[in-house]
């Protein structure tokens, strides 16, 4: 039989980055003279890559500077905050774990930058459990299309049918689905507990990381 490999989203699946996102988008768009950025409004690009995510605003707010040079602006400040304090979820951290020692390959998709990513996951400890990473920019679409999850088993050598996604938004969700892929959903957001791209996910936690439980997600991946 074989051991399912597993693809853990980052942001808001393993860690709590989410507060720091919004503070150095706020402090990026602040700098170009958008004052109005709140939290309510981040929330639209939850589980949407940095970079789409600065086009649509580049647009909207009409900002000069070119996408490249947002991004790694942001990707500074974004560094900055995450380097002094970024929040595990417990219960996640325990999921981690267990697969790990039960020698499941775990890889992270994520459409933050790769370097974001390994600083997060090197401030955490997490890399000690997940040594194969793939970023957003490193394929051709982001979520919601699969490519991430996609080149995630193809590094891991795994067979998709083979592959559980955690993700905590509906773009991820829907990516898991595309690619062929089982998923264990935590939403993140609690208006998005509802969202059609969860609907044919295999296992849902409705409340969130409040509600999540190691041993049920690990038993149901085993059960296959």
């Amino acid at each position: 039989m074989t051991t399912p490999a597993v693809i853990f989203d980052l942001d808001g699946t393993l860690v709590d980055s989410e507060p720091n996102y919004y503070e150095a988008m706020r402090r990026l768009l602040a700098a170009h003279g958008v004052h109005d950025y709140t939290w309510g409004y981040h929330a639209r690009y939850v589980g949407i890559s940095t970079k789409e995510t600065l086009e649509s605003l580049r647009e909207e707010y009409k900002l000069s500077p070119p996408v490249e040079e947002l991004l790694d602006s942001k990707n500074r400040l974004y560094l900055e905050l995450a380097r002094a304090c970024t929040e595990v979820f417990p219960e996640m951290k325990v999921f981690a774990e267990s697969l790990h020692a039960a020698g499941h390959p775990l890889a992270v998709a994520s459409g933050s930058s790769r370097e974001t990513i390994e600083a997060v996951l090197a401030a955490t400890g997490l890399d000690a459990l997940i040594g194969t990473v793939v970023s957003a920019e490193e394929v051709e679409r982001g979520k919601p299309e699969p490519d991430v999850f996609l080149e995630a088993a193809r590094r891991l050598g795994a067979d998709p049918a083979d592959c559980v996604v955690v993700e905590d938004a509906p773009p991820g969700a829907a990516a898991a689905q595309r690619a062929g892929m089982r998923c264990i959903a935590i939403p993140y957001l609690p208006e998005h507990a509802d969202d059609p791209a969860f609907a044919p996910v295999g296992l849902v936690f409705a409340g969130g990381q409040r509600e999540f439980d190691a041993r049920v997600a690990y038993d149901w991946i085993i059960r296959g």
